[in-house]
């Protein structure tokens, strides 16, 4: 950025490596704070020696790494490796997320800060941790396997979501938000496509919190510099303070790109795209925020991307605020009884099979909220 943005832009650079050895107790137990790791699991040492267990173990279940079979690699995470697992016991599967142990001091924070929030977070639009290892210089996390993939997989097949989809998307992601911001005091600094994940009963959840920030208070704010730079809120990249709203810029980011089929964001010549990483992030400083389409789109959908992508972040809505909106301003069943009944969206849906998936998964659970409510 060649203007005050770029004057004011924090980059950091690797921090001094400290042994490794200074983590480690002589039984190989990987340590950190209140952070105690080993092959048997993950406990946090609370005040006065109060022990919490981690054991988030579905159905009881007892993992040991030696009975998780290696199916296939399925993906990256923040600094580790993903891999499908089978429990040998049970039969379900499971993605294995590893970690090589990097004795970077920033790395390390990331790898303890993802371990703690996976340990606490209790939430059906979080995607499950239930167990963790460390061995040999691995930190080993057993994930819930989300079987769809994630939101960026889904884009590059389908090009673009529908609004009815994108609304059910939306509920889901902001009540994980309003649980990480309201309850957890956790900025996550990385929403993203990658790291919003789907499954096949529809449901989809946030991972990935390798990045994220705890706050002391709902007040509180951060000054670091920390995440996927194409999805950052303006103030985080001209270095300003910033607190949860951050998160609510990303999502609008998202879901405008899964409206119109690519980055919110074009460069001045789009046949050469950007010319570089500066010059794209002086766009999102410097230049009026992106709008989806009136002429596209409906004025309640238009009205939810204005309300997360404002460059002043006393003027974004919240993740309360907007939860709020989208369930009393939008039938959810009624906007999709009239996609179901136009042919070309059903067409659509015919043609494309995760279309259909999305669709269909919409349907049920409209239908079930209307015959319990």
């Amino acid at each position: 950025m060649k203007g005050k943005a770029l004057a004011q832009l924090k980059l950091s650079v690797p921090a001094q490596e400290t042994p490794v050895d200074k983590f480690l107790t002589a039984s190989g137990t990987f340590q950190d704070g209140e952070l105690r790791l080993n092959q048997k699991g993950l406990k946090l040492i609370r005040e006065e020696s109060e022990t919490q267990s981690s054991d988030a173990n579905e159905e009881d279940v007892q993992f040991a790494l030696e009975d998780l079979e290696t199916i296939k690699v399925i993906g990256k995470g923040s600094g580790g490796v993903v891999q499908l697992v089978c429990h040998k016991w049970n039969g379900k599967f499971y993605a294995l997320k590893g970690i090589q142990m990097n004795i970077q001091e920033t790395i390390r924070k990331q790898i303890v800060q993802e371990l703690k929030i996976n340990q606490v977070s209790q939430c059906p639009e979080i995607v499950v941790c239930y167990h963790s290892f460390y061995h040999n210089g691995v930190i080993s996390l057993v994930l819930e396997y989300m079987d769809r993939g994630s939101l960026a997989d889904i884009i590059k097949q389908v090009k673009t979501i529908l609004e009815p989809y994108l609304a059910v998307l939306c509920k889901q992601v902001l009540k994980g938000l309003v649980y990480l911001h309201h309850e957890r005091h956790v900025i996550h600094r990385d929403i993203k496509p990658s790291n919003l994940l789907v499954n096949h009963k529809g449901e989809v959840k946030i991972t990935d919190f390798g990045v994220s920030a705890v706050l002391a208070s709902s007040m509180g704010q951060r000054d670091t510099f920390v995440g996927t730079y194409n999805y950052m809120s303006p103030e985080r990249i001209s270095g300003s303070s910033y607190d949860y709203k951050s998160d609510i810029w990303s999502l609008g980011l998202v879901i405008l790109e899964c409206a119109i089929g690519r980055f919110p964001y074009i460069p001045s010549d789009e046949s050469e795209g950007w010319i570089s990483f500066y010059e794209l992030l002086e766009a999102i400083v410097d230049q009026p925020p992106p709008s989806a389409p009136a002429d596209q789109f409906s004025p309640e959908f238009c009205s939810f991307i204005s309300s997360c992508i404002q460059k002043d972040p006393q003027q974004r809505m919240s993740a309360v605020q907007l939860l709020v909106s989208v369930a009393t301003c939008d039938n959810l069943f009624f906007f999709l009884s009239l996609s179901f009944c136009n042919p070309i969206s059903w067409n659509l849906c015919r043609a494309n099979s995760i279309a259909f998936f999305f669709f269909f998964c919409a349907c049920v659970r409209a239908m079930i909220r209307i015959i319990h409510s």
